[in-house]
């Protein structure tokens, strides 16, 4: 007997990630909340069955790519998906872990979730460090100096020597 394709909805938290699964008979339930880490998403897989027959998604947020992959080393097709262009039913305004993990499952198994696009490893790694840069940039005036090169003045030096040039030209 071929197995049916169960859709995984996943919301996603810094701790704790809620999951719920749609099958392919129309029935949605939840799984619970399992930690965020390797070891339980390893189990997880493991405790649903056949990779070939799984398809999980989660909304992208600030927990950036690590659960994507994790779920394609595992075997798992996954979807990142962009949190605007989900789907919310008018007057649904109580949410939780659970519901907006079934939600992710219901809307997955019916096809109308929107994808982003995931970079590999290397490239976010990339795009970290470049937001760690600015964000050495922007901290404090005392940082400025670790964005000049060793053979250029300070900022002192250039304001010591813009004012020495002033006062001879005075003179």
């Amino acid at each position: 007997m071929k197995e049916k394709v169960r859709f995984l909805g996943m919301d996603v938290h810094a701790e704790t990630i809620a999951v719920a699964v749609a099958a392919a008979d129309g029935s949605v339930g939840s799984l619970g909340t399992i930690a965020n880490g390797a070891e339980s998403i390893r189990n997880l897989v493991r405790k649903l069955g056949s990779v070939e027959q799984l398809r999980g998604c989660y909304e992208a947020g600030p927990t950036g790519y690590v659960l994507y992959w994790q779920l394609a080393r595992l075997g798992v097709e996954c979807a990142v998906i962009a949190p605007t262009l989900v789907p919310v039913k008018a007057g649904g305004r109580v949410k939780t872990d659970r519901r907006d993990a079934e939600r992710l499952a219901r809307c997955h198994r019916a096809g109308d979730l929107t994808a982003v696009w995931v970079p590999d490893e290397g490239s976010e790694a990339l795009r970290d460090l470049v937001r760690a840069r600015e964000a050495i940039h922007q901290a404090a005036p005392g940082a400025q100096c670790l964005r000049r090169r060793p053979d250029e003045p300070s900022p002192d030096e250039i304001t010591s020597r813009i004012t020495a040039q002033s006062a001879s030209l005075m003179r």
